[in-house]
């Protein structure tokens, strides 16, 4: 059973429809990549799954249950999370209070709550050590680190909610060679521990790096769903820029 399955969402918003019968699904420990132009419905698909938008038609089933009408929150704690492209870091806070916000570990005294700044340092260096993330420090300021190294923040701020999917919206936009590298290493990583990964990104030589599949968007319709493996290049750029244009069965 796949541990996220769509089928015939759509979502309209006016007279524009965004999404036309989307289908697809994604398998525990995979990773399956979405491409397509600007314009394609990408990000109205992802705000559709995490809860921001709720769709005009279909079906939203993930680990066997619907979350088609659940809020975000709810959809979090369901096992989803969504890093950004601007990742959200507070950039003048240091790695632990990042990888913590909104969340901070606290400790009683006396009946009063304080936050646990060692306990959060701790689990911190803790959740960078097992992705492997090339971090000096959990104490250094978040703005002082490269970009591969906030993303790799965003990536352990996403694990403390122990999700079984994680969506990334052009993790390695904008990141020098080596960094890039870096990224797919982690992607690598959450595969490998079991964790499922929807990688949205124009850089199609990571896509077919780290996915088991890719699935091509294009005018709110999957037009190719394709195990890696099974296509090439030059294939995924067609259907990107509409040289086969038929839906996918």
């Amino acid at each position: 059973m796949s541990l996220l399955e769509l089928k015939d969402v759509r979502k309209s918003f006016g007279a524009i429809e965004a999404l036309r019968g989307v289908k697809f699904s994604v398998d525990a420990g995979s990773a399956v990549a979405l491409v397509g132009d600007n314009g394609a419905g990408k990000s109205t698909l992802m705000k559709t799954i995490t809860g921001v938008h709720r769709p005009d038609a279909g079906e939203i089933r993930f680990d066997g249950a619907s979350i088609v009408g659940k809020d975000p929150g709810r959809i979090r704690a369901a096992g989803i999370e969504m890093i950004y492209q601007d990742l959200a870091l507070a950039r003048m806070r240091d790695v632990a209070s990042n990888i913590f916000l909104g969340r901070e570990l606290t400790r009683s005294v006396l009946g009063v709550k304080f936050v646990d700044t060692n306990r959060m340092r701790n689990e911190a260096e803790a959740m960078v050590a097992r992705l492997g993330a090339r971090i000096p420090s959990v104490s250094q300021m978040t703005g002082q680190l490269s970009g591969g190294q906030q993303q790799s923040v965003a990536i352990a701020r996403a694990l403390t909610f122990n999700p079984k999917l994680v969506i990334m919206d052009e993790p390695t936009a904008a990141l020098a060679v080596r960094e890039v590298e870096h990224v797919l290493d982690l992607i690598r990583a959450l595969k490998k521990d079991g964790i499922s990964v929807i990688l949205i990104s124009h850089r199609l030589t990571d896509v077919f790096s780290v996915s088991d599949r890719i699935v091509v968007l294009r005018q709110g319709q999957v037009i190719a769903d394709d195990a890696t493996r099974d296509t090439s290049m030059n294939a995924v750029v067609a259907h990107i820029v509409g040289a086969h244009s038929e839906p996918a069965s």
